[in-house]
């Protein structure tokens, strides 16, 4: 049978007489540590040893039990270690002092034998209780951390292959809306807004070309060109995808349909669903437009041979200020060098 470990108590006076009386007290149940003054017994709980519990008298030269319970309580290392005043000083004041530096307890001198065990036995258990409290939230919250991780990455990836969903059916692979929602994240970060608000962007802009599922295989798969009918259809896939995702009280998710409704608007109004302009169209589809954009025309398809950067870079400039925000098409193509990494970490499969 195993016994529990002995808990020590660190006692701190200057007169040895009190010094006597405690120890003779304790010993019999606890280990006892000696500190003659406030400086000693900051030296003492922050050693490899500490005490589970102080008594700290008062008054006592170069550094009195406030100051030294002050510190103690100041420190990471020492901050949750009991003291208890043992006092000659009983005044209100006194007391309301010690317990605002954050003393757990006052013994009056003359102590007594009992009363000085039992609040010592008594702030020992409360501490103890303190501490498995604090673990197990800890341990609590370490799991929900990891569980809340693996939620992430489950909805990251949900997301995805929404995104996904809607190329299968264009025939493209996949890797489109990592690069392009890579590119927002750039973008995003160029422009001024925090790792937070770029991370959101990127995790929403996959969904942006989702409403594509809802377009016929006869026109989303067309090799020439559309006809104004057709085209009124793909136009469509702007509402069909905002309609999919719906109202959300995920932030990503009703990110998600601002991107899939706007990201073909134009900065001069002449884009769709809803021709706005300017500084109407949401930042976010702002940003996806030229994102998305620029991986169309550096991609290639069964229809078209893949554009340069350059050439890509060049009309995303030339359209600043009637397709694109002007200042983001400005940023955008002074990322030419982070866009190319960008490109080769994705890039297609010969």
């Amino acid at each position: 049978m195993t016994h529990p470990v002995q808990k020590t108590v660190l006692i701190v006076d200057d007169t040895p007489e009190n010094l006597d009386i405690l120890k003779e007290i304790l010993t019999p149940h606890y280990r006892v540590q000696i500190a003659t003054n406030g400086r000693l017994a900051i030296k003492v709980a922050l050693s490899p040893n500490p005490p589970d519990l102080i008594l700290l008298d008062v008054m006592m030269p170069e550094m009195d039990g406030y100051e030294a319970c002050r510190l103690l309580k100041e420190m990471d290392r020492t901050r949750d270690i009991p003291i208890l005043f043992v006092t000659a000083k009983s005044e209100m004041e006194d007391e309301i002092k010690g317990f605002e530096l954050g003393a757990a307890d006052y013994l009056i001198k003359p102590v007594t034998p009992p009363i000085v065990l039992t609040r010592v036995k008594t702030h020992l258990a409360l501490h103890d209780q303190k501490k498995h409290l604090a673990d197990q939230v800890a341990v609590r919250t370490a799991q929900l951390q990891i569980r809340n991780i693996e939620l992430e990455e489950i909805r990251q990836e949900v997301i995805n292959q929404l995104g996904r969903a809607a190329e299968y059916r264009d025939n493209e692979t996949g890797l489109h809306v990592m690069r392009m929602s890579r590119y927002v994240r750039l973008l995003a970060l160029r422009c001024g807004l925090s790792e937070p608000e770029a991370d959101r962007l990127m995790s929403a802009s996959p969904m942006h070309d989702l409403g594509k599922i809802g377009i016929p295989d006869h026109i989303l798969l067309k090799p020439g060109k559309l006809t104004e009918e057709e085209f009124a259809t793909m136009q469509t896939h702007c509402d069909i995808g905002y309609k999919i995702i719906g109202k959300q009280s995920s932030e990503i998710l009703t990110l998600g349909g601002v991107i899939a409704l706007t990201h073909h608007e134009k900065w001069n109004g002449c884009g769709y669903p809803r021709k706005l302009a300017g500084e109407a169209i949401p930042l976010a589809g702002r940003l996806a437009a030229i994102g998305d954009v620029f991986d169309a025309l550096t991609s290639v398809r069964p229809y078209k041979r893949a554009w340069s950067v350059e050439d890509a870079l060049d009309l995303i400039r030339k359209e600043a200020g009637s397709h694109f925000d002007p200042r983001l098409a400005e940023l955008f193509v002074g990322l030419r060098s982070e866009v190319v990494a960008i490109m080769e970490q994705y890039q297609e499969a010969e």
